[in-house]
């Protein structure tokens, strides 16, 4: 059984609608977004595949 979990177009919906009620948030929401994605980047967890 494959399941394919895409957590990137999931994020980026619960950010925008984050970012449309509180529009403070936006400086948070993309600091923690790039943290995110540079950990990622360099630990190697490129490839993410739930078998």
């Amino acid at each position: 059984m494959n399941i394919n979990l895409a957590l990137a177009p999931l994020v980026s919906l619960i950010a925008g609608v984050l970012i449309l009620v509180v529009p403070r948030l936006l400086n948070y929401i993309v600091a923690v977004y790039l943290i995110v994605i540079g950990l990622i980047g360099l630990l190697g967890g490129g490839n993410f595949s739930l078998r």
